[in-house]
Order: C-alpha cells, then sequence, then structure tokens
C-alpha cells in the first residue's frame, strides 16, 4: 500500500486545514488517542460530560475537526466523540482495512470499547455512513441509534455520471490546479462554493495519494438483527449516491427504519451554511429524543 500522503509537506498542510477547522469550534474540545486492532486513533471529545453520548463519523479525506464544525449544535446538547477513521483522515492511522468484508465494523467496536462506550448513538457521515452500518451489520447490539447522513454503502450512483461530471474534472485538477479547474471539480460536489471546504478539498485532492475503493453494498440479511431505530437523510442530486434511490433501498434495508427525509437542490455535501447546520443540529436533536422516548416506551410496555 502507498503512504497516505504525497511526501511530509503535504501531510503537514493537511494538519494545517485541521487545526484551522478545530479553531472554528467555539466549545471547547479536548483529544484523545486510542488503540485498535487496525492501529491508533484519534478523538476529538466534547458536550457536557454527564449528557448523552453521540459517535460521530466524518467522510472520506476529511477529519473530526470538520464534522465537528458541520454539528456544532450537537455540542451543547450531547457528549460527541468525533472519531478521526484510520485510513481516511490524517489524526489516525494510515491504515487500511477491507471495505469488502466488517473489518470496519471491528475497528470502530475496539473504538467504542477504548473510549468505555457501550451503546452510544451513532451518526455517520457519508464515507462514515458505510463504517457505521459495518457496526450495525457485525455489532447490532452496539448503536442506541443510528443515522445516516448522505452514506455510502447503501447505494450507488451512475459510474458514466461519476466519471465525467466528477472523476475527470477532478484528474484535470489534479494535473493543473488552477481556480478554474477547482470550480470544474467541485461544483457536481459542494452545494456550498464560498467557504472553507473548497480550499480545504482543493488542497486534500493534492495532498493524498487517492486509493479509495467503492466500499461494497450492505445486505439485508446482515441487518436482520440491527433492532436500533434509524433516520436517513439523502440528497436528490447527489451523484455518488442518488437521493430517492438511496432512500428507497434503506427502507428495504433496515429493519427499524424510524424517519427520512429528502434534501432539495442539494449535492453530495449539503449546505456548510449557519443555516443549514442550525436545521441540522435541530433535526438530529429531534430524531435522537424521539428515538429515545420510544424505546422507552417499548421497554415499559
Amino acid at each position: 500500500m502507498k503512504p497516505m500522503f504525497k511526501d511530509d509537506p503535504s501531510r503537514a498542510t493537511i494538519l494545517g486545514w485541521f487545526e484551522r477547522f478545530r479553531a472554528r469550534l467555539t466549545m471547547p474540545t479536548e483529544s484523545r488517542t486510542v488503540g485498535t486492532r487496525f492501529g491508533e486513533t484519534h478523538v476529538l471529545v466534547g458536550g457536557p460530560a454527564d449528557a448523552p453520548s453521540v459517535v460521530v463519523l466524518h467522510g472520506a479525506l476529511a477529519s473530526s475537526a470538520h464534522a465537528l464544525v458541520e454539528l456544532a449544535p450537537l455540542l451543547a446538547t450531547y457528549r460527541v466523540y468525533a472519531i478521526d477513521i484510520i485510513g481516511q483522515s490524517v489524526k489516525s492511522a494510515e491504515s487500511h482495512p477491507s471495505v469488502a468484508n466488517d473489518d470496519y465494523g471491528a475497528w470502530l467496536v475496539d473504538v467504542l470499547d477504548a473510549l468505555e462506550l457501550a451503546r452510544p448513538m451513532v451518526l455517520g457521515i457519508s464515507w462514515g455512513g458505510f463504517v457505521a452500518i459495518r457496526l450495525a451489520a457485525c455489532a447490532p447490539d452496539r448503536i442506541a441509534k443510528l443515522a445516516l447522513l448522505v452514506p455510502a454503502g447503501v447505494v450507488n450512483g451512475s459510474r458514466w455520471a461519476g466519471l465525467t461530471k466528477m472523476g475527470l474534472p477532478m484528474m484535470r485538477y489534479r494535473r493543473n490546479p488552477t481556480p478554474e479547474n477547482l470550480d470544474r471539480f467541485v461544483r457536481n460536489l459542494l452545494t456550498t462554493t464560498t467557504d472553507e471546504w473548497k480550499p480545504y478539498l482543493g488542497d486534500a485532492f493534492r495532498a493524498y495519494n487517492l486509493q479509495m475503493t467503492i466500499p461494497a453494498l450492505a445486505k439485508p440479511a446482515e441487518l436482520a438483527a440491527f433492532t436500533a431505530p434509524t433516520l436517513v437523510i439523502a440528497a436528490d442530486r447527489d451523484l455518488s449516491f442518488p437521493g430517492a434511490k438511496l432512500l428507497a433501498r434503506a427502507a428495504k434495508l433496515f429493519p427499524t427504519l424510524a424517519d427520512s427525509e429528502l434534501l432539495h437542490d442539494t449535492l453530495h455535501c449539503p449546505p456548510t451554511t449557519d443555516a443549514f447546520r442550525s436545521w441540522l443540529g435541530e433535526r438530529l436533536t429531534g430524531f435522537f429524543r424521539a428515538a429515545s422516548a420510544a424505546s422507552g416506551a417499548r421497554a415499559s410496555g
């Protein structure tokens, strides 16, 4: 396997972006590093120490800091553990578990054990959604509630559309990193192009040695024992995981799908605006609370 980054300066650039995103957080966070069978894993922890626990899993080539900027409203209500996914974040081990089996689920079990989290609520975003689904498949009793935002591992989009609208523009940008080529690349990926995500992705797609393999799609039989209430949020203009197709399969895949939503006029990366962050925080908090109430009612019935 190639190293994650092209060279040391490339790694330093992405580490700088991690600190830049973390500095945007207005609530304090602490860094932890835990050991797993696949290597060391970094975690950012924030929110009230006595609040219910929520595990957050970021998207590909991102980090815990990136995720917490977009999910900052959760820090007021929950004890949030934002985990840097191995092989997908500069802050964790350069390890590459298989995406064709439950390796990522086993890795996450190790992380939860190290953090002494018996059964937290889990939120997976894009690639992190795939990781959360592998946990649901291999250790279904470790998740109290599951929320998925534009998750990988449920459906795939058109290969032709992915190649022509994202793959080729990305390769063109890597060969010739001009502002115009960056615009062509992100126009079918980012719903919002006026914040730091755009220059970050410009640096990330030049710094990383891209070795991403499309994750295997989950099968209903793998999730037959999964009983946690589940929320799935998809995007209607998502080229990678088309929203309507994703929600239709999620209804067949998750035995306890409790809620779903299709974001309109939204690409794979949803808006990175204060208004959307506020809406998403309320949407997730409402689901987590409603799911908790429903679980309590079933237990007492």
